[in-house]
C-alpha cells in the first residue's frame, strides 16, 4: 500500500461556502486522516495522509462537489505523519 502525505491549496471562493465541512464530510467515506481548515490569505489547506488511491479519489470527490468555487489548486507531496487519527476541520 502506498501511504503518502498530501499538502493541498485551494483558492477561489471557497471561505464561507462549507468547503471545510463538505470535505470532512467527504473524508468520512475514505480510509485516509489530516485536517482541513481556512487560511488568512482566503485559501482553504488540506492535509491529507493515506494511500495515494483514496487521496486522489477524495480529492476527486471534493472537485466534483466544491468544483464551481474552486479557481486553482496546488498540491505537494508530504511525508505522511501518522499523527493523524481522524479528519478534523481545523479553527
Amino acid at each position: 500500500m502506498n501511504i503518502q502525505g498530501r499538502l493541498v491549496h485551494f483558492s477561489g471562493t471557497v471561505q464561507g461556502v462549507g468547503f471545510r465541512y463538505t470535505a470532512r464530510q467527504l473524508a468520512r467515506g475514505y480510509s485516509i486522516t489530516g485536517y482541513v481548515k481556512n487560511l488568512p490569505d482566503g485559501r482553504v489547506e488540506i492535509l491529507a495522509e493515506g494511500p495515494a488511491d483514496e487521496i486522489d479519489a477524495f480529492l476527486a470527490d471534493i472537485r466534483k462537489r466544491m468544483g464551481h468555487y474552486i479557481t486553482a489548486e496546488e498540491q505537494e507531496l508530504r511525508q505522511p505523519s501518522g499523527k493523524f487519527t481522524g479528519f478534523d476541520i481545523r479553527f
